[in-house]
């Protein structure tokens, strides 16, 4: 485990194998990170531009930090993206299976990254942002009622910054494929998944939801059996865009209508992005330049717009997904790209796009 000291430049994960050389893409989807964040960051430096209404305060509700066989993205490497010049006050971790401790119970292992994360922000506090504010962590949710001892170790880990828990689910028979621990497609329908859910309420957890678009009936059961747990849905509802799911209009038809469906349930929110991974089907990643934000706007509008339709500004919120969708853009990019989409909106639905939805659905200060 960390310690506040080194939180900022260490996680308690093994030393990621060598090799940074530059690689030639396929056109065909060969995964979600096919390039390591050297080569990322040599690429997006290609493409930066001045913020655009930089004194809009943002929280990005959604970001990773870790060190392993893509590269190194610790606290160091998200505060060099911040300082792109837009007025990021505060972020929401959430778990990518890093700095996980390395001997003791399987299930109290996750403990270790809600522990790094709360080192993070107390280690980088004062500096201007209020880094991993909120805490997102994993339990496996499987384990029905004995789910509890976990629940209650990554409490005490957080030092009151955990907000809430992710269990991914995503599954799809495609190339897409499923998460890294993922074997069956319905596990949010599952009643033992049922029973480590409701524990969530219990402890004053929110769920993050990351599912695909076609999965996205399953979460409508969890979100009716427990009315009462506040849960956001990540990345726009996971829309994918690789085999077999490449008739474009035809996807954005069948999730629209599921997005406008879940949307009639009051205690589900949503997060607006995650639109630059590969999952997606956009070639930015291919292009000698990285896109402008005015590329970006012009690609990710129908699907935002689509989600902010649905839910409203004050159930819709925007996260940068990062470092994952950096193989499709730079972060300041990214954000005037929010910008953009986001400019007909009144200014108080653009402060709650931009920071209150989150600020208020993970309790931050």
């Amino acid at each position: 485990m960390t310690t506040p000291e080194n939180a900022i430049t260490s996680a308690v994960t093994p030393a990621r194998p060598g090799g940074n050389a530059a690689r030639t893409l396929s056109p065909d989807f060969v995964g979600n990170t096919p390039r390591t964040l050297d080569e990322l960051a040599a690429w997006t430096s290609r493409k930066t531009e001045a913020p655009l209404d930089p004194d809009l305060p943002i929280i990005d509700a959604h970001h990773h930090l870790f060190d392993d066989e893509r590269g190194k993205y610790l606290a160091p490497e998200m505060l060099a993206e911040i300082a792109s010049g837009h007025n990021i006050v505060a972020t929401v971790f959430l778990q990518h299976k890093t700095a996980y401790l390395t001997s003791g119970p399987e299930a109290l292992r996750p403990v270790g990254e809600v522990a790094f994360a709360a080192d993070v922000a107390r280690a980088t506090a004062g500096q201007g942002v209020r880094l991993c504010e909120g805490i997102v962590g994993h339990a496996d949710l499987t384990s029905g009622d004995d789910v509890v001892p976990a629940l209650e170790a990554l409490l005490e880990a957080g030092q009151g910054r955990l907000k809430g828990i992710r269990h991914g689910t995503t599954w799809d028979a495609g190339r897409a494929g499923h998460g890294r621990s993922i074997e069956r497609r319905h596990l949010l329908s599952d009643p033992t998944f049922h029973k480590g859910f409701a524990q969530l309420s219990r402890y004053g957890l929110s769920f993050d939801a990351w599912i695909f678009h076609p999965q996205l009936a399953s979460l409508e059961d969890l979100l009716k059996a427990f009315p009462e747990t506040p849960v956001v849905l990540n990345h726009c509802g996971g829309i994918l865009g690789v085999e077999p799911h490449t008739d474009r209009a035809a996807v954005f038809a069948t999730w629209q209508q599921s997005i406008q469906t879940l949307a009639t349930y009051p205690n589900l929110r949503v997060k607006l992005g995650g639109l630059g991974m590969l999952y997606g089907g956009h070639d930015f990643h291919l292009q000698a330049e990285p896109p402008s934000s005015l590329a970006l706007a012009d690609t990710w509008r129908p699907y935002i717009d689509a989600c902010i339709d649905a839910f409203g500004p004050d159930r819709a919120m925007f996260e940068s997904n990062f470092p994952v969708d950096k193989q499709s853009c730079g972060y300041g990019v990214l954000w005037n790209a929010f910008k953009r989409i986001a400019q007909p909106y009144t200014s108080a639905e653009r402060a709650a796009l931009f920071h209150d939805t989150a600020q208020a659905f993970y309790r931050l200060g």
